[in-house]
């Protein structure tokens, strides 16, 4: 798997350069974007959405409670699919 470093050396940029790329950060010359994403596209680099998910603590999970008499079958009764409908179509 290559990775964040990897890019970096191929590129000879620092890791936080990549970083700063694949976030498309405004004070990242568009010459040294060219060069990363060269370097990337190269290597074949992915850039690892569980991990960028734990470095910035952002899950995009959301957690629900239902009351504990709720069994999974009941989950497919129209009134939860509503709820779950429209939680899915709002987040």
């Amino acid at each position: 798997m290559v990775t964040i470093k990897d890019v970096a050396a191929k590129a000879g940029v620092n890791p936080s350069t990549v970083s700063r790329v694949l976030k498309d950060n405004k004070s990242i010359s568009q010459k040294t974007k060219d060069k990363v994403r060269q370097a990337m596209a190269e290597l074949g680099y992915v850039p690892n959405v569980a991990a960028q998910m734990l470095a910035s603590g952002l899950t995009y999970n959301i957690g629900l409670i239902f009351p504990p008499l709720l069994t999974p079958d009941r989950l497919s009764e129209p009134f939860f699919m509503q709820i779950l409908s429209t939680i899915t179509s709002e987040a």
